[in-house]
């Protein structure tokens, strides 16, 4: 069976009618499905570490940021990588390996948690692991990008991204739910602290392994339905031909754009555990992390699904807009409100909500600015497809910014108001460029 398409020419209606509408959408579901678990094992490292201590490993607050931050930081480098593979190898060929590889962090996280006597380093190199998940995300939605029309990118771009975003959910929730089963291997006794008089409050036992190795034989089907189902489409380009979206200011303009939608997201989505666990995980009746954890990736995964169909009638620009006003009011209530420098659990409900609405504005403005690449570089779509990967892999070093700066930045103050305000100036930077070049009345590029 033939790797590459013979033509693919989803502007021609005829042709799209005719069938290249059925393989595009089959194109569509498969790999949306191998991104959804791609995020999902991205972002398993950020669930198992709030549980580590409890089953006897002596890693520091700064060791456990550490840990959350490192699959951000080879996501980030990965993606990099993948912005260039896909017109080189094409999408069967990429996506099929990339599925394969993840393997790696899931079987070497469930061996890793089974032996207290497991080094930081060798965890430090598995949550490095972690980030093939996010790294093959510049392979994914350009390919997309490739396989749709104009008129439908927006709504294709933010169903893939979206549903593929709810992986982050998905390895918070069900951490806590399968580490109670008995899948392999034997359990280990998780103990909880009281964190003033250091005495034990209960003990459990659970199978924190699990968290990783369920992912297995979704892995190894996915990776089968990706070589037996898809096809690549004809565009091939050097590396040295695709490195012409570098010379575009344009790139760099919806690369500070993107950092603050999906940056944000990303790297909210890695640290808010953590922030839970040492901002009010030493008060009295402090709740579990992973109870709330999931909500924040899950709203924004449903905004951005939602907003990708409203950013085809409406606009990006506008919606950009919109998500910086949000985000920058988010900020503002954090540092002002004493929501992160909390002397109770008191403030822990709006410390809560607050995260989950910038979550939320953070879901509108990745799919208002997946809309928005397409139509500012529709004069080449294979740079805006490079664009696409290229933007991603700067705002994949999310989760590794936002856990060594807030990992930092609570270590020396006991609080994190230095880290929104910073956020609050690169929001009010990013969100100007965007109103300036794409969104105000006789901008540049509108889209």
């Amino acid at each position: 069976m033939a790797t590459y398409l013979t033509k693919w020419e989803p502007e021609d209606s005829n042709f799209w009618e005719s069938g290249g509408k059925r393989l595009a959408w089959k194109t569509l579901w498969i790999t949306t499905i191998a991104l959804t678990l791609s995020f999902a094992t991205w972002f398993m490292v950020s669930a198992i570490v709030v549980k580590l201590p409890g089953i006897g490993f002596n890693f520091s607050q700064e060791q456990l940021f550490w840990l959350a931050a490192m699959p951000g930081l080879a996501a980030g480098t990965l993606r990099i990588v993948h912005t260039f593979l896909l017109p080189i190898y094409g999408t069967r060929h990429v996506l099929t390996i990339a599925t394969l590889i993840k393997l790696i962090p899931c079987v070497g996280f469930a061996f890793a948690v089974m032996d207290p006597g497991t080094p930081f380093w060798v965890f430090m190199v598995l949550a490095f692991t972690a980030g093939f998940g996010g790294g093959d995300f510049s392979s994914f939605m350009p390919s997309t990008n490739l396989f749709f029309p104009r008129r439908l990118k927006g709504t294709a771009l933010g169903i893939q991204a979206g549903i593929g975003n709810f992986g982050v959910s998905l390895a918070q929730f069900m951490t806590p739910a399968i580490i109670g089963i008995a899948l392999y291997g034997s359990s280990e006794t998780f103990t909880k602290i009281n964190p003033k008089t250091k005495e034990v409050i209960s003990s459990s036992e659970i199978y924190l392994q699990n968290a990783a190795l369920w992912y297995v034989p979704l892995l190894l089907i996915t990776a089968l339905l990706c070589w037996w189902m898809l096809r690549s489409i004809p565009v091939k380009a050097s590396f040295k031909e695709q490195l012409d979206i570098f010379k575009e200011k344009h790139t760099w303009y919806c690369t500070i754009t993107y950092l603050m939608t999906f940056g944000t997201f990303s790297g909210l989505s890695a640290a808010f555990p953590m922030m839970m666990k040492s901002l009010y995980g030493n008060f009295e009746g402090a709740p579990d992390p992973l109870q709330y954890a999931f909500y924040g990736p899950l709203i924004g995964s449903a905004s951005r699904v939602l907003f990708g169909f409203v950013s085809d009638r409406t606009g990006g620009g506008v919606l950009t807009t919109l998500t910086g006003i949000g985000l920058m009011a988010g900020c503002v209530m954090m540092a002002t409100m004493g929501l992160v420098a909390p002397t109770s659990l008191d403030t822990f409900p709006l410390f809560v909500g607050v995260m989950l609405a910038m979550f939320f504005f953070a879901g509108i403005g990745n799919a208002a600015t997946f809309r928005q690449y397409p139509i500012i570089f529709q004069h080449n779509q294979r740079q805006a497809a490079g664009v696409i990967g290229w933007t991603a892999a700067v705002a994949a070093y999310g989760p590794f910014i936002f856990s060594i700066i807030i990992g930092s930045v609570i270590g020396a103050t006991s609080n994190a108001n230095a880290f929104f305000w910073g956020l609050l100036v690169f929001v009010a930077i990013a969100t100007w460029v965007n109103w300036h070049f794409y969104h105000r009345r006789g901008c540049e590029r509108p889209c």
